[in-house]
Protein backbone atom coordinates (compact mmCIF):
# COMPACT_ATOMS: atom_id res chain seq x y z
CA UNK A 1 0.00 0.00 0.00
CA UNK A 2 1.14 3.51 -0.77
CA UNK A 3 0.53 5.83 2.18
CA UNK A 4 1.20 9.54 1.93
CA UNK A 5 0.01 11.11 5.17
CA UNK A 6 0.11 9.53 8.64
CA UNK A 7 -1.60 10.70 11.81
CA UNK A 8 0.19 9.67 15.00
CA UNK A 9 -1.77 10.09 18.21
CA UNK A 10 0.61 10.44 21.13
CA UNK A 11 3.30 11.35 18.64
CA UNK A 12 5.16 13.58 21.11
CA UNK A 13 5.66 10.59 23.37
CA UNK A 14 8.32 7.95 23.79
CA UNK A 15 7.33 5.52 21.05
CA UNK A 16 5.25 7.84 18.86
CA UNK A 17 8.12 10.25 18.27
CA UNK A 18 10.37 7.43 17.05
CA UNK A 19 7.65 6.27 14.66
CA UNK A 20 7.34 9.85 13.38
CA UNK A 21 11.06 10.00 12.60
CA UNK A 22 10.97 6.75 10.63
CA UNK A 23 7.91 7.81 8.63
CA UNK A 24 9.47 11.15 7.74
CA UNK A 25 12.65 9.38 6.62
CA UNK A 26 10.43 7.43 4.21
CA UNK A 27 9.02 10.63 2.76
CA UNK A 28 5.60 10.32 4.40
CA UNK A 29 3.87 13.44 5.67
CA UNK A 30 3.26 13.25 9.43
CA UNK A 31 0.75 14.95 11.69
CA UNK A 32 1.21 14.51 15.43
CA UNK A 33 -1.75 14.81 17.79
CA UNK A 34 -0.75 15.03 21.46
CA UNK A 35 -2.07 16.81 24.55
CA UNK A 36 1.47 16.91 26.05
CA UNK A 37 0.28 15.38 29.32
CA UNK A 38 3.25 13.01 29.10
CA UNK A 39 4.82 13.68 25.71
CA UNK A 40 7.20 16.56 25.06
CA UNK A 41 7.14 18.99 22.17
CA UNK A 42 10.91 18.69 21.74
CA UNK A 43 10.49 14.98 20.91
CA UNK A 44 8.58 15.81 17.72
CA UNK A 45 10.65 15.86 14.51
CA UNK A 46 10.94 19.29 12.91
CA UNK A 47 9.27 18.18 9.70
CA UNK A 48 6.16 16.86 11.45
CA UNK A 49 3.08 19.04 11.89
CA UNK A 50 2.08 19.28 15.54
CA UNK A 51 -1.49 19.69 16.76
CA UNK A 52 -1.98 20.08 20.51
CA UNK A 53 -5.24 18.40 21.37
CA UNK A 54 -6.96 15.40 22.90
CA UNK A 55 -8.01 12.12 21.32
CA UNK A 56 -11.43 12.51 22.98
CA UNK A 57 -12.12 15.69 21.00
CA UNK A 58 -14.49 14.34 18.34
CA UNK A 59 -14.46 17.38 16.05
CA UNK A 60 -10.66 17.55 16.07
CA UNK A 61 -10.37 13.80 15.44
CA UNK A 62 -12.73 14.06 12.49
CA UNK A 63 -10.82 17.00 11.02
CA UNK A 64 -7.44 15.30 11.29
CA UNK A 65 -8.58 11.94 9.94
CA UNK A 66 -9.94 13.72 6.86
CA UNK A 67 -6.34 14.61 6.01
CA UNK A 68 -4.57 11.25 6.48
CA UNK A 69 -4.70 7.75 5.06
CA UNK A 70 -3.19 5.83 7.99
CA UNK A 71 -3.49 6.24 11.76
CA UNK A 72 -0.92 5.07 14.30
CA UNK A 73 -2.83 5.17 17.57
CA UNK A 74 -0.17 5.44 20.29
CA UNK A 75 -1.90 7.81 22.72
CA UNK A 76 -2.71 6.15 26.04
CA UNK A 77 -2.50 6.34 29.79
CA UNK A 78 0.34 3.85 30.19
CA UNK A 79 0.23 2.80 33.81
CA UNK A 80 -0.56 -0.48 35.50
CA UNK A 81 -0.30 0.39 39.18
CA UNK A 82 -1.79 3.84 38.55
CA UNK A 83 -4.80 2.37 36.74
CA UNK A 84 -5.99 0.73 39.97
CA UNK A 85 -6.72 4.11 41.55
CA UNK A 86 -7.87 5.81 38.36
CA UNK A 87 -9.96 3.23 36.50
CA UNK A 88 -12.28 5.86 35.03
CA UNK A 89 -9.49 8.06 33.68
CA UNK A 90 -7.74 4.98 32.32
CA UNK A 91 -10.84 3.83 30.43
CA UNK A 92 -11.66 7.36 29.28
CA UNK A 93 -8.36 7.59 27.44
CA UNK A 94 -7.51 4.03 26.50
CA UNK A 95 -10.98 2.84 25.57
CA UNK A 96 -13.17 5.86 24.84
CA UNK A 97 -10.32 7.77 23.21
CA UNK A 98 -9.73 4.82 20.90
CA UNK A 99 -13.44 4.61 20.11
CA UNK A 100 -13.46 8.30 19.28
CA UNK A 101 -10.58 7.89 16.83
CA UNK A 102 -12.25 4.85 15.24
CA UNK A 103 -15.52 6.76 14.90
CA UNK A 104 -13.69 9.65 13.26
CA UNK A 105 -12.15 7.24 10.73
CA UNK A 106 -15.57 5.70 10.04
CA UNK A 107 -17.14 9.07 9.33
CA UNK A 108 -14.59 10.08 6.73
CA UNK A 109 -15.70 7.92 3.80
CA UNK A 110 -12.77 5.52 4.05
CA UNK A 111 -10.13 8.24 3.70
CA UNK A 112 -8.21 6.26 6.36
CA UNK A 113 -7.21 2.88 4.93
CA UNK A 114 -5.24 1.40 7.83
CA UNK A 115 -5.36 1.69 11.63
CA UNK A 116 -2.34 0.50 13.63
CA UNK A 117 -3.06 0.17 17.35
CA UNK A 118 -0.53 0.09 20.19
CA UNK A 119 -1.59 -2.57 22.66
CA UNK A 120 0.26 -4.22 25.52
CA UNK A 121 1.49 -7.39 27.17
CA UNK A 122 -0.88 -6.37 29.97
CA UNK A 123 -3.76 -8.04 28.10
CA UNK A 124 -2.35 -11.46 29.01
CA UNK A 125 -2.63 -13.63 32.10
CA UNK A 126 0.54 -14.60 33.94
CA UNK A 127 2.70 -17.38 32.48
CA UNK A 128 3.46 -19.48 35.57
CA UNK A 129 5.28 -22.22 33.65
CA UNK A 130 7.82 -19.71 32.40
CA UNK A 131 7.08 -20.31 28.75
CA UNK A 132 6.87 -17.68 26.00
CA UNK A 133 3.36 -16.35 25.33
CA UNK A 134 1.86 -16.49 21.86
CA UNK A 135 -1.08 -14.37 20.72
CA UNK A 136 -3.58 -17.13 21.55
CA UNK A 137 -2.53 -17.26 25.20
CA UNK A 138 -5.13 -16.51 27.86
CA UNK A 139 -6.46 -12.93 27.79
CA UNK A 140 -7.09 -12.43 31.51
CA UNK A 141 -5.71 -9.00 32.45
CA UNK A 142 -4.92 -8.47 36.13
CA UNK A 143 -5.05 -4.65 35.94
CA UNK A 144 -7.61 -2.09 34.74
CA UNK A 145 -5.00 -0.90 32.24
CA UNK A 146 -4.87 -4.36 30.67
CA UNK A 147 -8.66 -4.54 30.56
CA UNK A 148 -8.89 -1.18 28.76
CA UNK A 149 -6.29 -2.25 26.20
CA UNK A 150 -7.98 -5.60 25.54
CA UNK A 151 -11.40 -4.00 25.09
CA UNK A 152 -9.88 -1.39 22.75
CA UNK A 153 -8.25 -4.14 20.67
CA UNK A 154 -11.62 -5.79 20.11
CA UNK A 155 -13.21 -2.50 19.05
CA UNK A 156 -10.32 -1.83 16.65
CA UNK A 157 -10.76 -5.10 14.80
CA UNK A 158 -14.57 -5.06 14.86
CA UNK A 159 -15.12 -1.47 13.73
CA UNK A 160 -12.29 -1.50 11.18
CA UNK A 161 -13.70 -4.65 9.60
CA UNK A 162 -17.18 -3.11 9.45
CA UNK A 163 -15.80 0.02 7.80
CA UNK A 164 -13.37 -1.53 5.33
CA UNK A 165 -10.26 -0.29 7.16
CA UNK A 166 -7.25 -2.57 7.57
CA UNK A 167 -6.36 -3.12 11.23
CA UNK A 168 -3.15 -4.23 12.92
CA UNK A 169 -2.81 -4.59 16.70
CA UNK A 170 0.75 -4.63 18.07
CA UNK A 171 1.14 -5.95 21.60
CA UNK A 172 4.27 -4.26 22.96
CA UNK A 173 6.34 -5.86 25.68
CA UNK A 174 8.66 -3.88 28.00
CA UNK A 175 9.96 -1.09 25.81
CA UNK A 176 13.12 0.81 26.73
CA UNK A 177 15.15 3.53 25.08
CA UNK A 178 15.76 7.28 24.97
CA UNK A 179 12.85 9.73 25.57
CA UNK A 180 10.91 7.50 27.94
CA UNK A 181 9.18 9.78 30.43
CA UNK A 182 10.07 9.09 34.05
CA UNK A 183 7.02 8.06 36.08
CA UNK A 184 6.68 5.91 39.23
CA UNK A 185 4.54 3.40 37.34
CA UNK A 186 6.23 2.35 34.13
CA UNK A 187 9.67 1.78 32.63
CA UNK A 188 11.74 -0.11 35.19
CA UNK A 189 14.97 0.56 33.27
CA UNK A 190 14.35 4.31 33.17
CA UNK A 191 13.40 4.32 36.86
CA UNK A 192 16.48 2.34 37.89
CA UNK A 193 18.87 4.48 35.82
CA UNK A 194 17.45 7.72 37.26
CA UNK A 195 17.88 6.47 40.82
CA UNK A 196 21.40 5.16 40.25
CA UNK A 197 22.57 8.37 38.57
CA UNK A 198 21.33 10.24 41.64
CA UNK A 199 23.20 7.90 43.97
CA UNK A 200 20.01 6.17 45.11
CA UNK A 201 19.29 2.45 45.35
CA UNK A 202 16.93 0.89 42.81
CA UNK A 203 13.88 -0.65 44.46
CA UNK A 204 12.86 -4.16 43.43
CA UNK A 205 9.33 -5.21 44.36
CA UNK A 206 9.22 -8.87 45.36
CA UNK A 207 12.09 -11.31 44.81
CA UNK A 208 13.20 -9.79 41.50
CA UNK A 209 12.81 -13.06 39.64
CA UNK A 210 10.01 -11.61 37.53
CA UNK A 211 10.78 -12.29 33.88
CA UNK A 212 10.27 -9.62 31.23
CA UNK A 213 11.17 -9.02 27.60
CA UNK A 214 13.01 -5.71 27.20
CA UNK A 215 12.66 -4.48 23.63
CA UNK A 216 14.40 -1.41 22.22
CA UNK A 217 12.17 1.45 21.10
CA UNK A 218 13.76 1.44 17.65
CA UNK A 219 12.57 -2.13 17.13
CA UNK A 220 9.07 -1.19 18.29
CA UNK A 221 8.97 1.76 15.88
CA UNK A 222 10.21 -0.42 13.03
CA UNK A 223 7.46 -2.95 13.76
CA UNK A 224 4.94 -0.15 13.21
CA UNK A 225 6.51 0.66 9.85
CA UNK A 226 6.29 -3.00 8.85
CA UNK A 227 2.64 -3.08 9.95
CA UNK A 228 2.05 -0.20 7.56
CA UNK A 229 3.99 -1.70 4.66
CA UNK A 230 2.73 -5.29 4.78
CA UNK A 231 -0.58 -6.16 3.15
CA UNK A 232 -2.16 -7.55 6.33
CA UNK A 233 -5.39 -6.85 8.18
CA UNK A 234 -7.29 -8.12 11.21
CA UNK A 235 -4.04 -9.32 12.77
CA UNK A 236 -2.71 -9.12 16.32
CA UNK A 237 0.99 -9.68 16.92
CA UNK A 238 3.45 -9.65 19.81
CA UNK A 239 6.38 -7.27 19.50
CA UNK A 240 9.43 -8.02 21.62
CA UNK A 241 12.71 -9.90 21.41
CA UNK A 242 11.55 -13.29 22.69
CA UNK A 243 14.39 -13.22 25.26
CA UNK A 244 13.43 -13.23 28.97
CA UNK A 245 15.42 -11.15 31.46
CA UNK A 246 14.78 -10.98 35.19
CA UNK A 247 14.42 -7.72 37.09
CA UNK A 248 17.39 -8.81 39.21
CA UNK A 249 19.50 -9.14 36.05
CA UNK A 250 18.51 -5.64 34.95
CA UNK A 251 19.42 -4.18 38.34
CA UNK A 252 22.78 -6.01 38.37
CA UNK A 253 23.62 -4.80 34.86
CA UNK A 254 22.80 -1.17 35.64
CA UNK A 255 24.55 -1.13 39.02
CA UNK A 256 27.70 -2.53 37.40
CA UNK A 257 27.64 0.14 34.68
CA UNK A 258 26.67 3.15 36.79
CA UNK A 259 27.66 2.70 40.44
CA UNK A 260 28.92 -0.69 41.70
CA UNK A 261 28.92 0.53 45.32
CA UNK A 262 25.11 0.74 45.43
CA UNK A 263 22.88 -2.14 46.53
CA UNK A 264 19.22 -2.73 45.72
CA UNK A 265 16.37 -2.16 48.13
CA UNK A 266 13.46 -4.62 48.37
CA UNK A 267 9.80 -3.71 48.46
CA UNK A 268 6.59 -5.67 48.76
CA UNK A 269 5.48 -7.67 45.74
CA UNK A 270 3.01 -5.88 43.44
CA UNK A 271 0.10 -8.27 42.88
CA UNK A 272 -1.30 -6.23 39.98
CA UNK A 273 1.84 -6.88 37.90
CA UNK A 274 2.63 -10.02 35.95
CA UNK A 275 5.39 -12.25 37.31
CA UNK A 276 6.41 -13.94 34.07
CA UNK A 277 5.68 -12.41 30.69
CA UNK A 278 7.78 -12.73 27.56
CA UNK A 279 6.55 -13.33 24.02
CA UNK A 280 6.67 -15.82 21.24
CA UNK A 281 7.32 -13.50 18.26
CA UNK A 282 6.86 -16.12 15.56
CA UNK A 283 3.72 -14.51 14.17
CA UNK A 284 5.41 -11.10 13.87
CA UNK A 285 8.28 -12.73 11.98
CA UNK A 286 5.93 -14.58 9.64
CA UNK A 287 3.34 -11.86 8.94
CA UNK A 288 5.41 -8.69 9.21
CA UNK A 289 8.93 -9.86 8.51
CA UNK A 290 9.85 -8.48 11.94
CA UNK A 291 13.18 -9.38 13.54
CA UNK A 292 14.52 -7.49 16.56
CA UNK A 293 17.84 -5.85 15.73
CA UNK A 294 18.93 -4.78 19.21
CA UNK A 295 19.42 -6.33 22.64
CA UNK A 296 19.36 -4.78 26.09
CA UNK A 297 23.15 -4.94 26.26
CA UNK A 298 23.48 -3.32 22.82
CA UNK A 299 21.57 -0.15 23.68
CA UNK A 300 21.79 0.31 27.45
CA UNK A 301 24.77 2.71 27.30
CA UNK A 302 22.82 4.97 24.93
CA UNK A 303 19.90 5.08 27.38
CA UNK A 304 22.16 5.77 30.38
CA UNK A 305 23.86 8.67 28.59
CA UNK A 306 20.54 10.08 27.39
CA UNK A 307 19.15 10.12 30.92
CA UNK A 308 22.42 11.46 32.31
CA UNK A 309 22.08 14.42 29.98
CA UNK A 310 18.53 15.09 31.20
CA UNK A 311 19.31 15.15 34.93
Amino acid sequence: MDFRHALITGGAGFIGSHIAEMLIDKGIEVTVLDNLSVGKKENIPDRARFIKGDINDSSLAKKLTQECDIVFHEAARVTIRGSLDKCYEDAQTNLMGTLNMLTACKNNNNRVRKFVFASSMAVYADSPLGKPINEDYMNEPISPYGISKLAAEKYVHLLCKMNNIDSVVLRYFNTFGPRQTLTPYVGVITIFINRLLKGESPVIFGDGNQLRDFVYVGDIARANILAMEKDVTQVTVNIGTGIPTSVNQVADLLIKKINPSISVLRGEERHEELKISFPDIGRAKKLLGYEPKFSLEDRIEEVIEHIRGMI
